[in-house]
């Protein structure tokens, strides 16, 4: 077997991993955070077995990054040292939401160095009671769906028995997991129908979507994407810049994060029905109005206004996620923030977001993605400054599992997450379901918007509108013939 440092030893980055990888600024980190909230405190040799168990199987997580002859490299990495990975402290007291959101937003801001594998776990203590799991994973390790998998191989559908911390295992051992999940992402892979069927009982709602679009890829035929992304592609580079709020500007190391209170799944459901939308539409919306929200309360005028959120649209099956790795595009829905009733903003957004259902636009993306990887360093600095000024958000909508999870032993209370604002973009939005309810979680520059917890708020008070709107229109019953 070659040594690590040996050149037979090596795995060339896959030209979009590597372009992400470029992209990674001391002011916009292209790192993928996330917080799972446990309901009692969790050890940290207990997570550290469980991590050895069955997140260092897979490969990746045991590689760094070595550059050799010019090109960035996967290597074993010789030194590895679990203790580097999994981080340990207690929140400060009491230990409540504007605790957790002062050390998450720090967190935010350290980059990683190349000397290791790109992640780390830190374990949180005495929030609410229980221990808080953030994960932060590079994004040239893979996409959202790819690392929510990944997540999922690491939880349990039950409790289980009592165990103690225990002896940490060998990651190259072949023995047996009871999480599906984890053989997924082995090399060679195995029992993709195992984890497909579990991904279909414990988030329906994800599998379908993740299914739906690599479907669609797969269907549009590479002659039909050939024309369908020449055509795409000139209206992208065809667009105006977004105009300019105080959503956009320079970034600077700093963020800050936010989220919102859970919202029942089943309330969304029922406002999406009483005013036509999906339960994505109704969410977008509220979250476009809460947007529109922020800047009239800091007296900028939004009547009028339009502006683009970069949307990820995953393009393989569950079958294709062994490797990790990217294989995403994006869609840039325009926000129709100028519109002050709720219900009509719902209305023009869903009629936007259904145009862009069948676009090319995912695959001319992933496909200047690539490209990015191999372009000298300046041209793909020269691309990114163009989709930036086209773009004031990255925003992302994953429905997660709908029952509760365990992690080591300890019920999954909450999950929420926060997207890279990859491109030099400074708001990232992530809208997450999990154990049936939905999460915002956002992200900002604290030099364009120091508080985004009052984007939360206006978030908040949209969806409460559109749910009053919905409720009147219910009541009224069917318009008259």
């Amino acid at each position: 077997m070659p040594a690590p440092g040996d050149p037979e030893a090596l795995e060339p980055l896959a030209p979009v991993d590597r372009a992400w990888l470029r992209m990674d600024e001391p002011s916009n980190l292209m790192i993928i955070n996330g917080c799972l909230v446990l309901d009692r405190p969790l050890e940290r040799q207990r997570l550290k077995s469980l991590l050895q168990k069955r997140l260092l199987p897979i490969r990746r997580f045991r590689q760094r990054i070595l550059h050799h002859e010019g090109s960035p490299h996967w290597e074993l990495d010789p030194g590895f040292d679990l203790d580097a990975h999994v981080l340990e402290m207690d929140l400060p007291a009491p230990g409540g939401d504007e605790a957790l959101r002062e050390v998450v937003s720090d967190l935010m801001s350290v980059p990683f160095g190349l000397e290791r594998p790109l992640w780390r776990f830190h374990l949180l203590h005495g929030y609410k009671g229980g221990s808080v799991v953030m994960g932060r994973l590079h994004h040239c390790i893979g996409d959202g769906m790819a690392l929510l998998l990944v997540l999922l191989s690491l939880t349990d559908r039950t409790e289980g028995p009592p165990q103690a911390p225990g002896v940490l295992e060998d990651p190259d051992d072949d023995g047996d997991d009871d999480n599906p999940f984890t053989d997924l992402f082995r090399l060679p892979p195995r029992g993709a129908e195992a984890a497909k069927k579990l991904a279909e009982q414990i988030m329906p709602d994800g599998m379908r979507l993740l299914e739906q679009s690599a479907e669609a890829f797969r269907a549009m035929g590479p002659v039909v994407t050939g024309l369908a992304s020449s055509s795409a592609f000139a209206r992208l580079l065809a667009r105006p810049a977004d105009p300019k709020t105080m959503f956009k500007g320079p970034l600077g190391v700093p963020k800050r994060v936010a989220w919102s209170e859970p919202i029942l799944v089943s309330d969304v459901r029922e406002v999406g029905k009483a005013l036509g939308g999906t339960i994505n539409d109704v969410l977008l919306s509220a979250m476009t109005g809460g947007l529109r929200r922020y800047l009239d309360r800091h007296g900028q005028r939004a009547r009028g206004l339009n502006f683009r959120a970069a949307m990820p649209v995953n393009l393989r099956s569950i079958d294709k996620m062994s490797e990790l790795g990217n294989q995403f595009g994006l869609v840039f829905l325009s926000l129709p923030v100028g519109i002050d009733d709720a219900v009509e903003r719902l209305a023009e957004l869903r009629r936007r977001a259904l145009a862009l259902k069948r676009s090319a636009e995912p695959v001319v993306v992933y496909a200047i993605l690539k490209l990015l990887g191999v372009v000298p360093m300046a041209v793909q600095r020269m691309v990114v400054g163009i989709f930036a000024a086209k773009t004031t958000a990255v925003m992302t909508n994953v429905p997660g599992p709908r029952q509760e999870q365990f992690l080591a032993g300890r019920a999954i209370r909450e999950l929420f997450f926060w997207v890279p604002q990859s491109g030099r973009v400074g708001l990232g939005i992530s809208i997450f379901s999990y154990a049936g309810h939905v999460r915002l979680g956002l992200a900002s520059d604290t030099g364009l918007v120091p508080d985004p917890e009052v984007i939360v708020e206006g978030f908040h008070e949209e969806f409460e509108e559109l749910r009053t709107r919905a409720r009147a229109r219910a009541a009224a019953g069917p318009p008259a013939p």
